[in-house]
């Protein structure tokens, strides 16, 4: 009889919590540039144009931040560079490196046409705007989806999931701005907001409801190794399981206004319980699914670094936020936006 002993080497994790990051900013930043467009044309003192300085906000401060990330998650800023000396167009991150500076200088015009109060300017700046946000969203899905040697990576629905989170993200980020903001200090818009969270809810349902009937009777590679990893690994089944709890009472939060449309204090639980939500969900997709092995059993074990490369790195860039948040809301306050045709003073 003869022993064979199989070594398995160590990995380093190919996303960092960084590319979390990002991918989470960015994509509340693109559910802010919609929802800005949309105001932007909507008619003067209905909720799409009320939520307009919300939006903008929301915007300035994601469209900022999100590089940061992006440039942290590329370990050395340098090789940012090399995406345009050597450009590939079939990827999907070169791609992005065009899309990206592209959505960011749009949104930082967009958010500029607006404190002046030049509702042209704006008009003009909102087809732009939303046209950079969809191709960022078509970037930032594909990117994922196309990587073959992940089932749980390589299916259609993962962009589709991760568009509908994000844009509840962003909806959920206006709510909690509403409790901060003169413009948003109003109960029509934040139930406004809530119809609009539970219309993106329900879509996001029927999404994970049709992964699973057609995984089930198809059989995807996708649907078999969640099956599997439910069954296997109790932290995935914990994970699943909560995850199906929180989106239920989120969902009736959303179907039941009057439990917190006139409480501060559960409009805020509701909106930090949806950005946190659409954060775990990145958080499991990028960092969880690398922990799963390609060949072989059992599961790798991601440690997060203290540092730069981990928890120091999350708080950080929330904190770059919140930071942001403070100023440029400081900023309103001291030199308020200029009124224009159909806008609201923040």
């Amino acid at each position: 009889m003869q022993i064979i002993e199989l070594l398995t080497p160590q990995y380093e994790a190919a996303w960092l919590p960084w590319a979390v990051q990002y991918f989470f900013l960015i994509a509340m930043a693109t559910g802010a540039a919609l929802a800005a467009a949309w105001g932007t044309w909507a008619p003067a003192g209905r909720p799409p144009a009320k939520i307009l300085p919300l939006a903008v906000v929301l915007l300035l401060v994601t469209a900022v931040a999100a590089p940061v990330s992006l440039l942290a998650d590329l370990h050395q800023p340098a090789r940012f560079w090399h995406f345009y000396a050597h450009f590939t167009p079939w990827s999907w991150m070169s791609l992005g490196a065009v899309l990206v500076p592209i959505f960011v200088g749009t949104s930082l015009a967009f958010c500029f046409a607006w404190w002046r109060g030049r509702i042209g300017w704006m008009r003009a700046l909102s087809v732009p705007l939303a046209i950079a946000a969809a191709g960022v969203v078509v970037y930032t899905g594909a990117e994922i989806a196309i990587v073959r040697a992940r089932p749980l990576w390589n299916n259609p629905w993962v962009p589709v999931n991760l568009a509908l989170t994000a844009w509840l993200a962003a909806v959920g980020a206006m709510l909690i701005l509403s409790l901060l903001m003169p413009a948003g200090d109003d109960a029509a818009i934040r139930a406004w907001l809530g119809r609009l969270g539970l219309a993106l809810s329900l879509a996001l349902l029927c999404v994970a409801a049709a992964w699973a009937i057609g995984g089930y009777l198809m059989q995807t590679p996708s649907f078999e190794q969640a099956v599997r990893l439910h069954a296997d690994f109790p932290v995935w089944r914990i994970s699943l399981r909560l995850s199906a709890a929180i989106g239920a009472i989120v969902l009736l939060m959303w179907a039941r206004p009057r439990l917190w449309l006139h409480s501060r204090g559960l409009s805020l639980a509701l909106g930090v319980s949806v950005c946190a939500a659409a954060w775990a969900f990145r958080w499991a997709l990028f960092m969880g699914v690398q922990g799963v092995p390609k060949y072989g059993a059992g599961l790798y074990v991601y440690r997060m670094p203290l540092g730069g490369d981990g928890l120091m790195g999350i708080l950080g860039i929330f904190g770059l936020c919140v930071t942001m948040l403070v100023l440029v809301l400081w900023g309103l306050e001291k030199w308020p936006q200029r009124e224009g045709a159909g806008l609201r003073s923040a």
